[in-house]
């Protein structure tokens, strides 16, 4: 092997290296530059939400949920009513009654009819699909809202609700549905045995008034419609903006509340639905959908923290890491590029040498043939 193969594999060699090198710096940076930006903001203010963002390839848009909530509301209306058809023919709903004043799996109250839609929630978003764990921020949001519709006996606020129907509730505790154990399904999905163990994970939002939460659902409907308005060939229809437009709107409102000082699970649920707000651009990115026209959050004084909010600098964020992954697959595809390019390069060289070798020996042959025949 000559001196100029060995400098060109080498040439290659520190090439690659050089490659994978800035790819990892590259990551380390946007990793930095997620926690700088959304460190103590409105955007992200407890732990899960910086696992949502640092793994934004993997986000679990909300428009799913939304069809799940969407399914239950034509069973178990927001005025109930306007009741269209029994719970007890959604799915296993009717199994999620055999407590309370209904006969055993069968629906008959208006509490057990909630008692069971929300079992049935945790049971499509959980069991049934793979959900991002925050999922369940948003089926509280729903019970308070019909909680707080009517006054039921024993039931004052949300810790009334996990007293009486969710501590000691076999449905709960043990994942079980028609079709038997759950658990090992729900823990693969989730990493928690049971609905049990995911509540009192967020056992802080039953501390919330049921009042205050419920104010959050109107907000979390009109999220959903910006997403389900979504047209079937990715375009923004008019619908979407203008519910894009009424949930900036509300979301404000909701944030700017004076009479809820204080109250941490409050703001908790609703950087979340800001959060999947922020996430629709990001949705918009990967199915290529032009969402220029959808407002963004304006950052508002919080309650909470007396800090402004920071959707545009998430939206920086999601952006910058966007930009960045496409910059890594472009470095990796050079990378594999460069060593495509070096192995044909050396297999041509071989060949040329080959060939040269060859002449060589060939003319070699005539001259020793000629001083023969001389």
């Amino acid at each position: 092997m000559c001196i100029r193969d060995v400098f060109l594999i080498r040439y290659i060699v520190a090439l690659i290296f050089i490659i994978m090198l800035i790819c990892v710096l590259l990551r380390i940076i946007i990793y930095v530059k997620l926690y700088l930006y959304t460190y103590d903001k409105t955007c992200i203010k407890h732990p899960q939400n910086m696992i949502i963002y640092l793994n934004t390839i993997n986000i679990k848009y909300i428009k799913y949920d939304c069809k799940q909530f969407d399914t239950l509301r034509k069973y178990l209306p927001d005025d109930s009513s306007n009741s269209t058809s029994d719970i007890n023919k959604l799915g296993n709903a009717k199994y999620y009654c055999s407590n309370g004043e209904s006969e055993e799996k069968e629906c008959k109250t208006d509490f057990d009819k909630i008692k069971a839609g929300c079992l049935w929630l945790f049971e499509q978003l959980f069991v049934k699909n793979k959900k991002n764990i925050s999922t369940v921020e948003y089926i509280i949001i729903w019970l308070s809202y019909k909680l707080n519709q009517k006054k039921y006996d024993g039931i004052k606020d949300l810790n009334d609700f996990y007293t009486n129907c969710i501590e000691n509730n076999r449905h709960y505790t043990s994942c079980n549905n028609d079709s038997g154990d759950c658990s090992k399904q729900l823990e693969d999905n989730t990493g928690y045995p049971n609905y049990k163990k995911i509540i009192d994970g967020r056992k802080n939002l039953l501390s919330t008034n049921i009042k205050n939460m419920s104010k959050i659902y109107d907000a979390f409907k009109l999220l959903c419609n910006v997403y389900t308005e979504i047209n079937a060939d990715n375009t923004i229809s008019n619908k979407s903006l203008e519910n894009a437009s009424e949930f900036v709107k509300k979301y404000n409102e909701l944030n700017n509340v004076s009479d809820i000082d204080g109250d941490g699970p409050y703001y908790q649920v609703l950087s979340t639905l800001s959060n999947d707000y922020i996430n629709l651009k990001q949705y918009c990115d990967n199915n290529s959908i032009d969402c220029n026209n959808i407002p963004p959050l304006i950052p508002t004084e919080t309650a909470e923290s007396g800090m402004q909010s920071s959707e545009e600098s998430c939206y920086v964020t999601l952006s910058t890491l966007s930009i960045v992954k496409k910059l890594i697959l472009a470095l990796l595809i050079f990378s594999t590029i460069s060593i495509f390019l070096g192995i044909f390069f050396k297999c041509s060289l071989f060949v040329l040498r080959k060939r040269a070798q060859k002449e060589y020996l060939r003319e070699k042959l005539k001259n020793i043939k000629k001083r023969m025949n001389h």
